[in-house]
């Protein structure tokens, strides 16, 4: 049996250590196991030679001893909010405070401030000024440079110009983060580690050499949502380039410097970062408070790859994980899996075998110089790249080698599935079809996220004809095999470009289809998505032309509401929110023997185009 990295100082004494080389401080509580960062760092630098000690969950309300407890570290403070953006995982799309945090034992709330890694930052330096901070994870690297809070409704500078940390490690951070480590370790001070890939630093001269671009000043953009947009366009375009170049972003008489990304990890490179000596549980400490949903949920599963080439205009995944795939073996995935069903707790049920998409393991292009010079945001959207292999039969045949593994009663595939991805040729719709007969537990969770083409292109999204498609063979494979599954499909409300009346549309069509629908969501603006640039702007940055958003509360209710026409409580604020925009049309196929009379009057909410 291993050891947890320690969380207390008096695990630190019985590992013999005076000091530890690494202090990293999270919101979460510690779950060793490879799909938390924390431990994903901290189990790769104590692989590297250096001793990690971690600060879970500290309390920043009190004479802070939590974050005094182990001490001056001899490299530096490694801060990161957890797995989650913060307030994210504070409030709902309707800014109302959440009652629970998956990330906390017993699932209970409280156990982290607002803007945590802010917090956490400004603690450290006012405690140890001299220790270097290096600030990491989807709340720092989503905010690396200025962008829009939806929270504050206000456009804020980069994380590096408002908080005292030295640097930022952005993305999915082990390489880098081992790099700064062994250059502190050289003593050659924090500013050695300015030259680093996938790094971002704030300082007080501008950049004259090399291949950069300089973006439009934070002050500019307070002035003006079309500088803004454009930024927007720079950034995305050049994050998605396998070489990009330096962004500089000035803010005030500094500059905030954004070092292009390491290359996509070798398989070799994920391997070992999934073949640490994880323990694969919560740390025992709280074990009297209950259980950790975050890593209930995700306790039988298996990540097959990083990174997303999808593209959706309101996801972070490419942002953070990268538009690469990096994969891992089948042998790797194969060990783990013996790993999991020789947990004496596992029960025979695999819960999922996938990633941020599950059906994206080993796929890249054909060829790869083609991907060094492309800069599309997607290899699937709008059309299939035909320079992406895309092939599925490798995955079929995965799944039927962990299902054949000792202990493994039940494989299930609860990853999102992009059906767009699917042909005939590349054995896509039989993949399906193995996934839909051999490895759904009854309901297969598909996300066409809207029935609108229009917001649906916006979206970033395929037609909704697909969806179509994808049902009519998911109701003809469960038909031929007498299985009585449901294809359910998730929506998003609100969404850049999402009036009422597209909504309203939306619930036609599930009328139609007899779904009374379960999985949805209102669109919550999160920092560096295209799809919050549009919220925040009224400007799809793709095209600096305008677009609608809905912004005030009673808009986005208007919207939300039809996703449940079926409820009688609800049936009559839908008709006078129909009937006050101008869609009385609708009324009739929700609710026959309704009346249609309709004064005409227009949504309420943002144009878009302001600056």
């Amino acid at each position: 049996m291993g050891h947890f990295l320690p969380i207390t100082l008096e695990e630190m004494k019985r590992l013999g250590w005076e000091q530890a080389d690494v202090v990293l401080i999270t919101g979460d509580a510690y779950v060793d196991h490879p799909s938390f960062g924390t431990a994903v760092v901290g189990r790769t630098l104590e692989a590297a030679g250096y001793r990690v000690a971690i600060i879970a969950q500290p309390n920043w309300r009190d004479d802070l001893r939590d974050f005094r407890k182990f001490g001056r570290p001899r490299l530096f403070f490694g801060v990161s909010s957890g797995a989650m953006d913060s307030m994210v995982n504070h409030y709902t799309a309707a800014r109302r405070l959440r009652h629970d945090d998956a990330y906390t034992p017993g699932g209970e709330a409280g156990f982290r401030p607002d803007r945590a890694t802010y917090v956490y930052t400004r603690i450290v330096k006012e405690l140890y000024p001299d220790v270097p901070v290096v600030v990491g994870g989807i709340e720092a690297s989503m905010r690396r440079l200025a962008h829009y809070d939806y929270w504050d409704d206000r456009l804020f500078p980069s994380i590096l110009a408002d908080t005292p940390a030295d640097l930022l490690n952005y993305g999915m951070g082990e390489r880098t983060t081992v790099k700064i480590a062994r250059l502190l370790d050289e003593g050659l001070g924090i500013k050695a580690c300015y030259g680093l890939p996938q790094t971002a630093y704030m300082t007080r001269k501008a950049l004259t050499t090399g291949d950069c671009i300089e973006l439009h000043p934070y002050e500019e953009c307070l002035k003006s949502r079309r500088a803004e947009a454009e930024n927007c366009h720079i950034i995305e375009r050049e994050s998605n380039k396998i070489e990009c170049a330096t962004l500089v972003q000035r803010h005030g008489d500094g500059y905030v410097v954004v070092n292009p990304p390491e290359p996509p990890m070798t398989t070799a490179e994920i391997d070992a970062s999934f073949d640490l000596p994880y323990l694969r549980r919560p740390h025992p400490k709280y074990r009297k408070r209950g259980a950790i949903p975050a890593f209930e949920m995700i306790r039988w599963s298996v990540n097959t790859h990083r990174g997303c080439f999808g593209g959706c205009s309101f996801c972070t995944i490419s942002a953070h994980q990268g538009k690469q795939i990096a994969s891992r073996s089948e042998e790797s995935i194969l060990r783990e899996v013996e790993a999991i069903t020789s947990d004496p707790e596992f029960h025979g049920v695999v819960t999922d075998l996938g990633g941020p998409s599950a059906n994206m393991w080993r796929m890249k292009g054909r060829n790869r110089e083609l991907c060094r010079r492309c800069s599309r945001y997607s290899c699937s959207m709008p059309t299939v790249c035909p320079n992406l292999d895309s092939d599925h039969r490798p995955m079929t045949r995965l799944l039927a080698k962990v299902a054949a593994q000792p202990g493994v009663k039940h494989l299930y595939v609860g990853s999102g599935i992009r059906c767009d991805l699917f042909s005939d040729d590349n054995g896509g719709w039989e993949y399906f079809r193995e996934v839909v007969i051999r490895h759904t537990s009854g309901r297969l969770k598909v996300a066409p996220e809207h029935t609108s083409d229009r917001v649906l292109a916006l979206m970033r999204k395929p037609p909704f004809s697909l969806f179509r498609e994808t049902k009519r063979r998911f109701d003809q494979i469960c038909q031929t095999a007498g299985l009585p599954y449901q294809l359910v499909p998730y929506f998003i409300s609100s969404h850049p470009g999402c009036r009422i009346e597209d909504m309203a549309q939306l619930a036609v069509e599930m009328k139609r289809m007899g779904y009374r629908l379960e999985q949805i969501q209102d669109f919550t603006p999160t920092p560096m998505t295209l799809a919050t640039e549009m919220y925040y702007t009224g400007i799809d940055p793709s095209t600096m032309q305008p677009v609608y958003v809905a912004t005030t509360p009673a808009d986005k209710a208007d919207q939300r509401r039809l996703f449940f026409y079926y409820k009688a409580d609800l049936q009559r604020d839908i008709v006078q929110s129909l009937r006050r925009s101008g869609n009385a049309r609708f009324i009739a196929q929700l609710f026959p023997g309704q009346r249609r009379d309709a004064p005409k009057t227009r949504d309420r909410g943002k144009k878009g185009g302001k600056s």
